[in-house]
């Protein structure tokens, strides 16, 4: 059997020739290919480590399976599609709210392990069925909507959490990030989060040597004096060892807040897989089914030992696309060093001490991405929202997850937020469209075809966006992403 894992030497193994490229199933040699990898390692920094810490997991764990998923997916699609697979954003809000209803570390990974069983089979019956089972039942402008609520219902928590905390360094990372993402070009725009990351450590780091301690809140909420950058516990952790695991908690409550989510996956791996394949020349509609199943796997097995959702990272894919090189060998290569970074206690404190006011800078433009991402789906899709049978479900079902409105059913049982906005948007569509008019019906793109575009910019590098995550990926970070 197949699993993509033999390569043929490219030329020289050196450098592609002018115009070519180093497709899927080739390799240059192994130094500059372990190269490769080492670089998309360093382009999935900034959202895979920035979201379980937004999401209060262990940034070690996090690291580690994403090394594990990423082998998952290389296997699954026989080397065909290359792609990283880290952290989602697209459950940050998700964690929050559960978090703020008293959940536990616990609850949010057994919630969200819930979403990869259910991911996992939605890849089975695109395998079955095709791609218009998606179509069908989350058209664009459903999936643009609940990508919005999934990203603008954490506006709260970066004006009430992070923000307050410290607000000047907040301030100077949100401006030094934003100047990154739109100045830079190539590889180091795919890194800007990161960027911002060491740039926050460092205003922050001289802030204490400068003005001292800071009056603020701290992480816990409560009003004191503090360092903004405590390294105390980087000091204390081990050079090498094992992240901590636990196992997932379940909680029917807890389990409707993340379903979601699922949506906001389903538009993500599909953007990617119609990325890459754009990229490679491979057709890769064949592979959906698949891409999606192993994205659920991967997140089941994850979450099952205390670790993080996982998706497929657009910013991986913006490397490939400036080097040229597809090869799913960087991508072991890349999975390897994961798992080398995973046993490095002292690697996850310096990730877990990342100022609160750090967070704050990155967080006010990471979220509004995620949420914005909704509005790159519909534009993409040419929805019209003019038509009010894509207007009044989108509009009423964004402003009760961002609003974060409440309906309560029992005294322990209540829809919120995220869960109860994207129930509107679904079922909100999908009735008024039964009972509209013949003249307010249109057929929409198919939703792998809508939320992905591929093109060359004036570096050469390419931008290949989708939705969520990510991660978005989000995304996810410098939102080539696609949660998320």
């Amino acid at each position: 059997m197949d699993l993509g894992v033999r390569w043929k030497l490219h030329g020289d193994g050196r450098t592609p020739a002018p115009g070519a490229v180093v497709r899927p199933d080739e390799r240059l040699s192994w130094p500059r290919t372990a190269g490769l990898g080492a670089q998309h390692v360093v382009a999935m920094f900034g959202a895979s480590f920035v979201a379980p810490v937004l999401m209060g997991l262990d940034p070690n764990l996090a690291i580690m399976m994403s090394g594990v998923a990423t082998v998952i997916f290389l296997l699954a699609t026989r080397g065909r599609v290359p792609s990283y697979l880290g952290c989602s954003l697209s459950f940050v809000g998700v964690a929050a709210v559960i978090r703020a209803q008293g959940g536990t570390s616990a609850t949010v990974t057994g919630a969200v392990l819930v979403v990869g069983v259910v991911l996992f089979l939605v890849g089975l019956a695109v395998q079955r069925f095709g791609a218009r089972i998606i179509h069908a039942s989350m058209p664009p402008v459903v999936t643009g909507a609940v990508v919005m609520l999934i990203g603008f219902n954490l506006a709260p928590v970066t004006a009430s959490t992070y923000w307050p905390q410290d607000q000047w360094t907040a301030l100077l990372v949100m401006l030094f990030t934003g100047l990154a993402v739109v100045c830079l070009r190539g590889f180091w725009s795919r890194i800007a989060i990161f960027l911002g990351l060491v740039f926050g450590y460092g205003i922050s780091w001289l802030s204490d040597r400068i003005f001292g301690k800071i009056h603020s809140v701290d992480a816990s909420g409560r009003l004191t004096d503090h360092w903004r950058l405590d390294l105390s516990g980087v000091g204390k952790a081990d050079w090498i060892g094992l992240p901590h695991f636990h196992g997932p908690s379940f909680q029917w409550s807890a389990v409707l807040v993340a379903l979601p989510v699922v949506i906001a996956l389903v538009a993500e791996n599909a953007g990617h897989v119609k990325a890459v394949g754009e990229m490679t020349g491979d057709p890769l509609d064949d592979k959906l089914g698949t891409a999606i199943s192993a994205d659920g796997v991967a997140s089941v097995l994850s979450t099952a030992v205390g670790g993080p959702p996982n998706t497929t990272y657009s910013e991986n894919i913006g490397v490939m696309a400036a080097t040229r090189v597809y090869s799913t060998a960087a991508y072991w290569a890349a999975a390897g060093f994961a798992l080398l970074f995973g046993v490095c206690p002292k690697f996850g404190a310096v990730v877990a001490a990342i100022p609160g006011g750090v967070l704050g800078g990155i967080t006010v433009i990471l979220y509004g991405m995620i949420g914005l991402l909704g509005a790159q789906i519909w534009t993409n899709s040419k929805v019209d929202l003019r038509n009010p049978l894509n207007l009044v479900p989108a509009a009423a079902g964004i402003i009760i997850g961002v609003g974060n409105v409440t309906l309560k059913f029992t005294d322990t049982f209540s829809l919120s937020g995220i869960a109860l906005g994207t129930l509107v948007v679904i079922t909100g569509y999908h009735a008024l469209r039964a009972m509209a008019p013949a003249h307010l019906k249109r057929q929409e793109p198919l939703l792998d075809s809508g939320t992905s575009s591929y093109g060359e910019e004036g570096d050469g590098a390419a931008t290949a966006r989708a939705a969520g995550e990510g991660d978005t990926g989000t995304a996810r970070e410098t939102v080539r992403h696609s949660a998320p």
